[in-house]
């Protein structure tokens, strides 16, 4: 179980990181840098009284997640882009990972949106302790496909412990038979459904801005 204290760290966390998000989707905007919109999410999560889970990501169309600009980034956005903010608070460890996808001035992709956020509200709606998450998984992916799109097979969404932000168990978008943990009482978990209208699997791109820490080595200086 998650006691009140912990509990009310994740939902402040919550409340900021989602407040944090909403307004950098509303700086969406063609000839706009990503590296402006991600700085301004981050200052705001500061101002706010939480920390930076993970550095913003902004990811353009045919790049399903992940991407973070540079500080040298000139990407901007244009008018039709297909852009998914995805952002990370953290109150004293406990963290809120939240994202949501926005077209850029155009509405040709609504129907795509809407099939992502329609599976995790079902998603939501099912999540409870010893659900089986392929079971889960399986009706995400009817859910995508029953509006004509494809769920992305590997990327998933994942638990989360204090200063973990992937802490071992995925969460499907597709029946996935040799999954075979389970939720328990007082697990934390961030449901993260893709539709694409592609082939439903993604690639790793070269390189990266998001890095993880594994140790802090303090130093002492005499």
């Amino acid at each position: 179980m998650i006691d009140k204290e912990t509990l009310e760290k994740y939902r402040l966390a919550g409340r900021i990181a989602a407040e944090a998000r909403d307004y950098g989707a509303s700086l969406f905007k063609p000839g706009v840098r990503l590296l402006d919109v991600a700085e301004k999410v981050e200052e705001r999560i500061h101002q706010k009284g939480a920390d930076i889970a993970f550095p913003v990501n902004i990811s353009l169309n045919e790049i399903a997640a992940h991407y973070t600009p540079r500080n040298d980034d000139k990407l901007v956005f244009n008018k039709g882009d297909v852009a998914k903010l995805d952002v990370g608070a953290h109150v004293d460890g406990f963290i809120a990972d939240t994202a949501l996808t926005v077209e850029v001035e155009t509405n040709k992709y609504t129907d795509m949106i809407k099939a992502a956020d329609e599976s995790l509200k079902t998603a939501i709606g099912m999540i409870k302790p010893g659900i089986n998450l392929s079971e889960l998984g399986k009706t995400v992916q009817e859910t995508i496909k029953g509006f004509g799109f494809t769920p992305i097979d590997n990327l998933t969404g994942h638990s989360l412990q204090r200063y973990i932000l992937h802490s071992g168990m995925s969460i499907p978008s597709v029946p996935d038979y040799l999954n075979n943990k389970r939720p328990k009482v007082g697990d934390v978990i961030a449901i993260e459904p893709f539709a694409t209208d592609g082939i439903g699997h993604v690639i790793s791109g070269k390189g990266s801005n998001i890095y993880l820490c594994e140790k802090t080595i303090r130093s002492k200086f005499i």
